[in-house]
């Protein structure tokens, strides 16, 4: 079992903080297929893992059939994992690619999206990281795209400085929310800028040790 595999056990944990945490990025995602105009929608999800937040929502969602999109993970057994739950699903819109997401190519051919996840990443990026990733988000974006994102609160808290590169990057904030009884913050913010075009090749971020 991987390090990023073992990792998951604790959201089996309902008083776990990641699963306070995921609860929250569960409804932050069912709000923004809520609020998805009709037709088809395209989800990229970055370090997805076992995909839980996805298939949490998506699969109970009424807008389930109109999900698309791609589920990215490097570690094959997180991915294998997130695979088999698709299929057991019967969400077949949406595949899952063993790649390294921290690279624009992971996303060709799943972009524009509709819906970005950057859940469980910036915990492990350096600042530096972070703000490039967020400045970098709109080449993945479809118009009025929803992006979520998860970040520790630990000293010196860095939340407040990600609301801004949000800002500055054409988003306007969705919510922000502490999770109780955690130092976790899960945000969601909508793009109100137009979108970029994708660039292949761009480095997005590097997983620190």
């Amino acid at each position: 079992m991987s390090h990023w595999h073992e990792w998951h056990v604790d959201y089996d944990d309902p008083g776990s903080t990641l699963a306070r945490r995921l609860q929250v990025v569960q409804d932050l995602l069912g709000r923004a297929l809520d609020t998805a105009p009709p037709g088809p929608v395209r989800l990229l999800s970055l370090c997805a893992g076992q995909a839980r937040d996805v298939l949490g929502v998506v699969l109970r969602h009424p807008r389930r059939n109109d999900v698309r999109g791609r589920l990215v993970e490097l570690d094959p057994g997180n991915a294998a994992v997130a695979r088999e739950g698709l299929r057991h699903a019967g969400l077949d819109g949406i595949d899952v690619l063993v790649a390294d997401a921290g690279t624009t190519d992971s996303a060709n051919g799943a972009v524009p999206a509709d819906i970005v996840l950057l859940c469980g990443i910036f915990g492990n990026l350096t600042d530096v990281d972070i703000e490039r990733t967020i400045r970098a988000v709109p080449v993945l974006c479809a118009p009025a795209a929803t992006v979520l994102w998860t970040r520790h609160r630990r000293p010196p808290d860095l939340v407040p400085r990600i609301v801004d590169w949000f800002a500055a990057s054409g988003f306007a904030q969705v919510d922000v929310v502490k999770p109780a009884g955690t130092l976790s913050t899960v945000g969601s913010h909508r793009l109100v800028a137009p979108p970029q075009e994708f660039e292949p090749g761009r480095r997005l971020f590097s997983f620190v040790s």
